[in-house]
């Protein structure tokens, strides 16, 4: 399989709006947003699983972020609102291809990650 290649993110002040995408290969059973900030463990940010649409979120992202996908172009999105300081990391998206049991919001499972596309937030 391909890597997942993403796009987006950027600079933007507290309170402002960024969205980052990820053109993925295939047809995933799952494809979630991870991020990890400096000097702190990656975390599940938000989870779309391709056949049903069911959309998994983190108590952080809930609310703020939104994960959605479109099929016809391979490519998934979060659109990410509200942003406060403490949302700042690299944020990676990854693909899981066989349903393994895992809760969406581990990594374990996910075989294929994006690149890494920072998301900085000013106070």
């Amino acid at each position: 399989q391909v890597q997942p290649v993403q796009s987006g993110g950027g600079s933007v002040q507290a309170g402002g709006s960024l969205r980052v995408s990820c053109v993925v290969s295939g047809e995933p059973y799952r494809v979630a947003w991870f991020r990890q900030a400096p000097g702190k463990e990656r975390e599940g940010v938000a989870c779309v699983y391709r056949g049903s649409n069911n959309k998994i979120y983190s108590d952080s992202a809930q609310g703020r972020f939104t994960i959605s996908q479109v099929k016809s172009n391979n490519t998934v999105y979060l659109q990410m609102n509200s942003l406060k300081f403490e949302d700042t990391a690299m944020y990676f998206c990854a693909v899981q291809r066989e349903r393994d049991g895992s809760t969406c919001l581990l990594s374990r499972g996910y075989v294929d990650w994006g690149q890494g596309t920072q998301v900085t937030v000013s106070s």
